[in-house]
């Protein structure tokens, strides 16, 4: 069996969630407490996010641009560094329970589809209009997603996102997990192929 069919399969840990990389939660719950001598006032700027302070990766996913244009998207990290593969970001704030960024999606562009065992994942539309396509044994479901339009995807289900307006769309996205695993892509993708550069 190679290792991306391997990936593929899901895996229950003791607790029964399909991630054996999530902390206890004495362990989430500590650090989200203050540090070792930090003020209440340096506790709480810590766990702010200004939009200054960001800017748009566009190397988060650039693998699936490289091989297609039409994969090409852009991440902003505000809590964690969600699911793209992106290690580290020290400009976060600290991920407990969920990690939240915004994606924008050039027009025409599209999110491929994937799939995350072990946490849901949430968009929400700020800007434009996206079609989500969802896949699960062998059934399929879409819907159009406008402006202030959310869709919660469980875990286990297969999904895509498609910028069908004439702009640059721009969504939220929560991942379950302070450090989910990373997405897998269906076995027939062209993308499970690809390797990816650790960052």
């Amino acid at each position: 069996m190679n290792s991306q069919a391997a990936a593929n399969q899901p895996v229950f840990n003791e607790r029964g969630l399909l991630d054996a990389q999530i902390a206890p939660e004495a362990d989430i719950q500590k650090g989200m407490l203050p540090a070792e001598g930090q003020t209440f006032a340096q506790w709480l700027e810590s766990r702010v996010a200004r939009f200054p302070t960001r800017r748009y990766d566009w190397d988060a996913l650039k693998f699936q641009a490289d091989y297609d244009p039409k994969y090409r998207r852009a991440q902003m990290r505000y809590v964690g560094t969600g699911g793209t593969g992106v290690a580290k970001d020290a400009n976060t704030v600290p991920a407990g329970h969920f990690t939240f960024s915004t994606m924008v999606i050039p027009a025409g562009n599209i999110g491929p589809s994937h799939i995350h065992y072990d946490v849901e994942e949430v968009f929400f539309v700020m800007r434009g209009k996206m079609k989500v396509v969802c896949e699960k044994d062998g059934e399929r479901w879409e819907a159009v997603l406008g402006e202030r339009d959310l869709i919660s995807v469980p875990p286990g289900v297969y999904r895509e996102e498609i910028n069908i307006g004439d702009e640059d769309a721009l969504m939220c996205v929560m991942l379950g997990s302070a450090k989910p695993i990373t997405p897998v892509y269906p076995p027939d993708s062209p993308l499970t192929k690809i390797k990816r550069d650790k960052q």
